[in-house]
């Protein structure tokens, strides 16, 4: 068995994107080591050949010692909704977790690091597409944590030479091999709608079809999640000492809440009642990302962009998480 290229503490590697990430740095050739505190996570969730530690990332300094190369940080609360509701529990647990690991790699040695951001650090953009020079101000508790995480991170690469970059992305979607999408809570739409078709929902709600769209309905920017896996390796490798890289990940279109509902109709060949609702407070008309940055900092370009693929992949997980799937 040839030696790994490099090894590497995945935390959140339990969850969705995490998992994804993670057997992403398996097959390039790395040692992974997971950890989650499964509170969100799924212990099957954990790519084979991967190792596993069941902790929290504020005692991430009981593991990470100088045999690691690097940090790919997930683990993170991400419902919008909660953080309104419960906006103490983000705080303490995305920014001091955040913190408490950036002491640890400091401690141990550990200079690189990838950061899983997010768009909801912009708020409500002025103009579309987004960059990552646009304002950043974030609508709920949750943008605003992990903002304040970036700040910290730009502090720690001025002030001890941390390598870092932070991947602000939008809607992930789709599944790869065994590691897909499912929130407790569910509050993405193109599992909410599979649901539907699933028979496990009686029909999707449609929140506002009077925006200044082509059909009315909100725009979002859907990102394949192995797409999203391979820009966190390319970041690894464009991680510079003393550099906070902020990059935006997304397709650079936007697709519809109703091309999203018919596309499912098409993929799964089954019916997808609508509830007509009203607007959510907050909704955006379009949000839509530039991902040149990524283009030419990190070399990344999706090849996963076609929304029947993505909704495919992501139908195929969750028939096999169904076993009675129609």
């Amino acid at each position: 068995m040839s030696k790994p290229q490099k090894k590497y503490l995945v935390t959140g590697g339990a969850g969705y994107v995490g998992s994804v990430v993670a057997q992403h740095l398996l097959e390039a050739g790395h040692a992974v080591t997971v950890l989650d505190d499964l509170s969100t996570g799924f212990r099957e969730g954990v790519p084979a050949g991967a190792e596993f530690i069941e902790g929290r990332i504020q005692d991430a300094a009981k593991w990470l010692d100088a045999s690691y190369d690097g940090v790919l940080h997930f683990a993170a609360c991400s419902q919008v909704g909660e953080s309104v509701a419960d906006p103490e529990k983000y705080w303490v647990n995305n920014v001091g977790g955040s913190l408490a690991l950036l002491a640890a790699m400091r401690d141990a040695g550990v200079r690189t690091l990838v950061f899983s951001s997010t768009a909801a650090t912009y708020g409500e953009p002025a103009t579309t597409p987004i960059t990552e020079s646009d304002a950043t101000a974030p609508t709920n508790p949750y943008g605003a944590t992990k903002l304040a995480v970036d700040h910290m991170i730009t502090g720690e690469a001025a002030a001890h030479g941390l390598a870092a970059v932070s991947l602000r992305y939008f809607n992930v979607a789709g599944a790869y091999g065994s590691c897909g999408e499912r929130h407790d809570p569910e509050s993405h739409l193109i599992p909410l709608v599979l649901q539907v078709a699933l028979g496990r929902r009686e029909s999707i709600s449609v929140y506002g079809d009077d925006y200044p769209t082509p059909d009315g309905t909100c725009v979002r920017d859907y990102i394949h999640v192995a797409d999203l896996a391979e820009a966190h390796l390319l970041a690894l490798d464009a991680a510079t000492a003393g550099e906070h890289l902020i990059c935006n990940l997304g397709n650079g279109n936007g697709f519809s809440v109703r091309e999203v509902i018919e596309t499912v109709r098409e993929v799964t060949g089954h019916p997808v009642p609508e509830t007509a609702a009203p607007r959510r407070a907050g909704d955006p008309a379009v949000l839509v990302a530039s991902a040149a940055t990524a283009r030419e900092r990190l070399g990344w370009t999706p090849s996963r962009a076609d929304l029947t693929g993505i909704v495919t992949d992501a139908w195929t997980f969750a028939r096999r998480e169904e076993p009675t799937a129609p």
